[in-house]
C-alpha cells in the first residue's frame, strides 16, 4: 500500500511514478459528491499517515523513496473539487509535483518536524493544497 501499488519502485523518479500512479484513484473518486470526496480524501490521508509510518519500519529508512501513497494523497488533496479533465489532471500532476520538490512554507517544517508518517505525509499534503489553489485560479482565469 505505502508503495503506490508497486510505483515507489520505478527507478527514476519514484515520487513522479507514484504521482501518475494515483490518477487512476482520482477518477475513480472524482464522481463522489463534494462533500464526500472531501471526507474520502481526509480519510486517506490518515490512512497514508499509518501505512508509511509501517513503511518506514520496515524498510528501515525515514521516508524512503519508495513510499508514494504519501503522493497519492497530496495529488487527491490538489484535484479537491476540480473537474477530471485531462487538462485538468495533468495540470495537477505537474503543479503538484513543482511543489512536493520545491517544499514552500510550511511543507518543509512539516516533513522536517513532524514524527513518522506524519512528517512523510503532511508536506505533500500542504504541496497538494498549494497544487489545488494554483490550479483553481488558472481554471478560473481560463487558462485550463
Amino acid at each position: 500500500m505505502a508503495t503506490g501499488c508497486g510505483s515507489g519502485y520505478f527507478p527514476v523518479a519514484p515520487g513522479t511514478a507514484g504521482t501518475i500512479a494515483a490518477v487512476p484513484l482520482y477518477l475513480i473518486l472524482s464522481p463522489l459528491s463534494r462533500p464526500l470526496y472531501l471526507l474520502t480524501v481526509i480519510a486517506f490521508s490518515f490512512l497514508a499517515v499509518y501505512a508509511s509510518q509501517v513503511a518506514e519500519e520496515i524498510f528501515r529508512q525515514k521516508d524512503s523513496s519508495r513510499i508514494v501513497i504519501d503522493e497519492w494523497a497530496g495529488f487527491l488533496w490538489a484535484m479537491l473539487f476540480i473537474d477530471p479533465l485531462p487538462a485538468h489532471v495533468l495540470g495537477a500532476v505537474v503543479l503538484f509535483r513543482i511543489f512536493d520538490v520545491m517544499k514552500p512554507f510550511p511543507a518543509r517544517l512539516f516533513q522536517d518536524r513532524m514524527p513518522g508518517g506524519y512528517g512523510v505525509v503532511m508536506d505533500d499534503v500542504a504541496a497538494g493544497i498549494y497544487a489545488n489553489v494554483c490550479l483553481h485560479i488558472l481554471i478560473r482565469g481560463g487558462i485550463f
